[in-house]
């Protein structure tokens, strides 16, 4: 299995340490794009730069932006971007969060789980499969970080909703191992019944990050270190998944600045060790 991390922006000292760490590199669309005339873009320069880390390692794409469970809408102007990306590099494949983040077309600031519904499931089946129909690559759903108990009106349990998807479209899926720990800490998700009852076959990629408490609610944000739990996890569920090919170590661009390139590094090399990559 292969070691991977995000790169989020011009940082030319981030780039050199960490790109011979790694042998992939994840990238978000939403984080390169400028708006320009109301109309939003990744600039020339921010293409060329992703172009040179494909020439050094190959890449994958994970989104935030495309709101794939919005009720009315998803995004064009996240499909815009994602047509850009493909046109100018050669992408493994891509992947978006199973959740929305907008609504009437205004942005929600967070990305807000799905109702687990027949209508959801059958929303978010045909977005996968035109997309699926657009893009040449293989398409992976993330788990999310949830954000409110069960109300007792769902109709599928959290993994049984994902596996539909699944089976309905074909499409892979993206296990974030630190989302399934905030939701324990957050609404007491059982994590063993959890990974018992998904296809962990059609696993592709693993996401591990470190995040932060706050009031008591543990937060999908990536701005620490991995902590010894998350890593735990992630080794069982690469034992688990016999289709994974990678995990990735996601890290803001604004915790890069504050933690440093040199300590990113360093966390590379340590998680390469513990979860027993070569």
């Amino acid at each position: 299995m292969l070691l991977a991390t995000t790169i989020e922006g011009y940082d030319a000292e981030l780039v050199e340490r960490v790109v011979p760490l790694v042998d992939m590199i994840e990238i978000s669309p939403d984080r390169w794009v400028r708006e320009q005339d109301g109309v939003a873009s990744i600039p020339q320069s921010a293409l060329d730069f992703i172009a040179g880390l494909a020439r050094q390692a190959p890449l994958v794409v994970h989104g935030v932006g495309l709101s794939i469970g919005s009720y009315d809408r998803w995004s064009q102007s996240y499909i815009g971007l994602l047509d850009q990306l493909f046109e100018a590099v050669p992408i493994r494949w891509h992947s978006e969060h199973l959740g929305y983040a907008e609504v009437e077309g205004e942005p929600l600031g967070t990305m807000v789980e799905l109702p687990r519904s027949r209508e959801a499931l059958r929303l978010v089946a045909q977005r996968v499969r035109a997309i699926q129909q657009r893009y040449a690559v293989p398409f992976l759903l993330e788990n999310v970080a949830r954000a409110l108990p069960d109300d007792g009106t769902e109709q599928f349990s959290p993994a049984g909703f994902v596996n539909e998807i699944v089976a309905e479209t074909g499409c892979g899926l993206l296990l974030d191992v630190y989302n399934l720990e905030c939701d324990r800490h957050n609404i007491g998700l059982n994590i063993p019944d959890f990974l018992d009852e998904l296809d962990l076959r059609a696993v592709r990629e693993i996401h591990i990050a470190g995040g932060t408490l706050y009031k008591g609610f543990r937060l999908d944000i990536h701005s620490r270190l991995v902590e010894d739990s998350t890593i735990a996890l992630a080794r069982e569920a690469m034992s688990r998944c016999p289709a994974a090919e990678v995990v990735v170590f996601e890290i803001l661009d604004e915790a890069v600045a504050a933690l440093g390139a040199p300590a990113v590094a360093a966390e590379l090399v340590r998680l390469r060790g513990r979860l027993g990559l070569v």
